[in-house]
Order: structure tokens, then C-alpha cells, then sequence
């Protein structure tokens, strides 16, 4: 299995750019909680060393790897809350966390490589959707740690404030705790209305 490399980001300073940004969201599949995106210019210069896509690394080892990214890269990280997300759609909430995470880098990049198939319709610069990107590119690989990380911090948090669904350890995703907890505690101000699971229980008989 390869792993990510620079060599996307090399393409694109070939074709004349000067700042190039990954950008990857996380929490699309989650019953509960916000929708999280980062965009990341790494110093070609100072790459941590293994980066990868953040689902094949441990916890342990992502939360090492994004004290690094912060330490040697420009790093900005963004939110679609669980109201946009049940308003607009996850999809269209995951592009507009990407969108918030690239204009808050600064100075801006001139070039992004966003993970999938899709480039968020809000983006204006020059940009390559890349399909698998966080196993090609380490900028991509680099703001999936820090996407994820962050999140999971979030994630934690509330856990504290609503215990018994197992956040801290599935980060609101329908894990069997999570589905179980939904339906003997009932729907929390951060569960996502819009989500099959949770919208059978608000409106059951």
C-alpha cells in the first residue's frame, strides 16, 4: 500500500503556484455533533515524518502528528454546526466547513487539493478534487489528522456534558452504544435531526 507523498503538491508549483493547501473534512457519517474541515500548507521543509490518512493511524500517534503540524505548517480548521447540517444537508455542510477552513488561512493559498469528488461550489481559486486524496497527498493526509483531532476534542467535551452515548470513544458516529443510548436517553440538543436514526426516535408513535 503507497503511502502519501509531496509529489501532487510539486505538480502544482510546477504549473505555477506558490502556496498550495490540502483540505479535508471529517464527520459526515456521525449521528451527533458538528461537521469538522482543515486546510494545511506544509513547510516542504519541515514534513513530519508518517503522515498518512488519519483513520489508519492511532489516536495516540494523530494527536502527536498534529502538535507537529501545528509546530511547522500553516493550520486552519473550520465547523459546519449540527443546525447548518440538518438545514442545509451534510454534504453541502461539509463543503461549507472546507470553505471556512481555506478563507481562514493566512496568507491564502493559490491552490488546493481537497479530498473527493467534489470541489465545495464556494471555492474560487484554482483547485483539484482528489479522490483517496489523504492516502496521495501528505498536505491532505496533515489536515485529516488535524480535522479529526480536532473533533474528537469536541467530541470529548461533550461526552462530559451528555454521558452514556459513548463520545469519547465513538465520537458520535452510530456505533451499537451510541444507537442503544439514543434510544433510552433520548435526542440531545447535538444529535443531527436530519439523520435517519435520530429522526425515527424524535417522531416514533
Amino acid at each position: 500500500m503507497s503511502t502519501p507523498d509531496y509529489s501532487l503538491e510539486e505538480l502544482a508549483f510546477s504549473r505555477g503556484a506558490l502556496r498550495v493547501a490540502g483540505v479535508d473534512e471529517v464527520g459526515r457519517g456521525p449521528l451527533a455533533g458538528p461537521v469538522t474541515a482543515a486546510a494545511v500548507i506544509l513547510d516542504p521543509a519541515h514534513i513530519p515524518a508518517g503522515l498518512n490518512d488519519s483513520k489508519k493511524l492511532t489516536a495516540k500517534r494523530r494527536e502527536a502528528l498534529a502538535e507537529e503540524i501545528y509546530a511547522t505548517a500553516q493550520v486552519a480548521v473550520a465547523h459546519a454546526s449540527v443546525a447548518e447540517i440538518d438545514e442545509i444537508n451534510i454534504l453541502r455542510a461539509s463543503h461549507l466547513a472546507m470553505e471556512r477552513a481555506i478563507a481562514a488561512l493566512d496568507p491564502a493559498p493559490d491552490y488546493l487539493l481537497i479530498d473527493g469528488n467534489m470541489i465545495p461550489r464556494g471555492v474560487t481559486m484554482t483547485a483539484e478534487a482528489i479522490v483517496k486524496g489523504d492516502a496521495r497527498s501528505v498536505s491532505i493526509s496533515a489536515a485529516s489528522i488535524v480535522a479529526k483531532t480536532g473533533r474528537d476534542r469536541i467530541m470529548m467535551d461533550l461526552a462530559q456534558q451528555f454521558p452514556g452515548y459513548g463520545w469519547e470513544t465513538n465520537a458520535g458516529y452510530p456505533t451499537k452504544i451510541h444507537q442503544e443510548a439514543l434510544r433510552n436517553l433520548g435526542v440531545t440538543p447535538h444529535h443531527r435531526h436530519s439523520f435517519k436514526p435520530v429522526h425515527n426516535i424524535l417522531y416514533q408513535e
